[in-house]
């Protein structure tokens, strides 16, 4: 049976003019942009003019502390031990894993705070080099969230659903914006394994998937060691040559199917089997960090020669917005610390603070960081309360989704400034939320977009990242 002609046969008087209003739409498209390459963003889009052209965020994967690292709370010294008071509590839910406690006593950070930059941060002694950023950074101190376990929590800040299934940040990005370079995708995604010595959360690949977005907006990971692409190089005895054949043959069937069907998909496989063949040469080079000159590696620390390490993957980073990619995604696991938080919290920081750290004063250095936007921050935070056994040199934490901190950098953010506000025992908020929605509106605010207005119509309903909430936190905007 010859299918296509079967098609044509069924074809309605509607779908013939829509396909040549289709076509027509494109033709003019086409005149309009020129010779111009097209970047596969959407009309209209950015809604105004952007501050921030690309994205870094750097996803503490678990939950950082905001007690032990940001957020100083030095009268909670005489308040350690004690009960953590009802009118502080309010009766708010708390995690299976501590629900059953017969007490919730107050764990004062052990770690010294120093005031840095010309805002006087509090900052914990286990970043040290965070303090070097200080007039660089917006800290906000207020974020919360409505998930308090780690799959729903991390979901919504990546998707901004707690139910799986919705397209992540990266790719709602990719979608609306398209891509500033035709040798890499638009949206990178890599991962720095834990330091700490406790075992953590996995990571699932649909935290940076496309949901019900075409498929070509989805996250593609880079992996340390010799394959940073799986199944990218070429089997032994295939040249060059052979695989432009190749997929040329290939493309002009997909094409005739693409034609008849109409599927975006097809069209995604053509354009993701050219990206891959231009990955062969490009990945390479992208990787090779041996090119890098001896001043880059004592600015990022020695860990950035070894693959894989938070250091090196923030090295990357910089390496691949230089060459044009929109969103990079760095996950690093390991700050889940509801036991021996001293201990893990240390190692986690030791591995990757210099790293985060080097990255916007590499940013800044070469000219980049006004057109860049750096996030770091976690999907919620720690609580005030010890979870286990509360000793004066060892405790843990519970997650904690009523307040937690976040920095941001560059394209569109004051610099040298910290918002929000929490009370004694860091565990409500006082002044300034900020909603992991706000966070979301705010980043698409400063690449130009209105997050309103960037929608996709799937199973008859508008989506959007933001859902039906969010606002841009202007208080933050330079």
């Amino acid at each position: 049976m010859n299918f296509k002609r079967e098609m044509q046969l069924l074809e309605t008087r509607r779908q013939f003019f829509g396909k040549g209003a289709r076509g027509v739409s494109v033709a003019a498209l086409a005149s309009l942009m020129g010779n111009a390459a097209p970047t596969g963003g959407q009309p209209g889009v950015p809604h105004f003019a952007a501050k921030a052209k690309r994205v870094i965020w750097l996803h503490q994967s678990g939950g950082p502390s905001q007690l032990d690292l940001f957020d100083y709370k030095p009268q909670l010294k005489k308040y350690h031990g004690s009960e953590l008071p009802g009118s502080i509590r309010m009766g708010q839910r708390i995690t299976g894993m501590t629900s059953r406690q017969a007490s919730f006593p107050c764990a004062a950070s052990i770690f010294k705070f120093e005031q840095a930059g010309k805002a006087g941060m509090w900052m914990s002694e286990l970043i040290p080099h965070h303090k070097k950023i200080a007039d660089d950074i917006c800290l906000i101190k207020s974020v919360h969230t409505d998930a308090i376990n780690h799959d729903p929590a991390i979901t919504f800040i990546q998707s901004g659903s707690q139910q799986p299934g919705r397209p992540s940040i990266g790719a709602w990005v990719s979608y609306g914006l398209g891509s500033e370079t035709q040798e890499l995708p638009s949206f990178v995604v890599l991962l720095s394994q834990q330091n700490s010595v406790n075992a953590d959360q996995p990571l699932f690949s649909r935290l940076w998937g496309a949901g019900f977005l075409p498929s070509r907006y989805q996250g593609v990971r880079l992996r340390s060691g010799k394959d940073p692409v799986l199944y990218l190089a070429d089997p032994a005895g295939i040249e060059r040559e052979g695989r432009r054949e190749m997929l040329d043959a290939l493309q002009a069937m997909n094409k005739m199917r693409e034609e008849a069907y109409h599927d975006p998909e097809i069209d995604t496989r053509i354009q993701q089997y050219e990206m891959a063949y231009k990955m062969q040469a490009s990945v390479p080079d992208l990787t090779d960090l041996s090119k890098e000159p001896p001043a880059t590696f004592a600015l990022y620390g020695e860990d950035a020669r070894k693959p894989g390490t938070y250091a090196a993957n923030c090295l990357l980073a910089r390496r691949l917005v230089e060459r044009g990619v929109r969103f990079v995604q760095l996950y690093h696991k390991g700050w889940d610390q509801h036991g021996n938080l001293p201990r893990d919290l240390a190692l986690q920081c030791k591995a990757s603070d210099q790293g985060a750290a080097a990255l916007v004063q590499d940013l800044k250095q070469r000219g980049m960081l006004d057109e860049m936007l750096v996030v770091w921050g976690g999907e919620f935070g720690r609580t005030v309360y010890c979870q286990g056994k509360l000793t004066d040199t060892d405790y843990g934490r519970d997650h904690h989704p009523r307040n937690f901190t976040m920095w941001m950098a560059g394209g569109g953010m004051k610099r040298g400034f910290q918002m929000g506000e929490t009370d004694d025992y860091s565990y409500n908020i006082v002044r300034e939320p900020v909603h992991i929605h706000d966070i979301q509106a705010t980043l698409l605010h400063c690449l130009g977009v209105d997050h309103t207005k960037l929608t996709y119509k799937f199973q008859g309903r508008w989506f959007r990242l933001t859902d039906v909430h969010g606002n841009v936190v202007k208080p933050l905007l330079a």
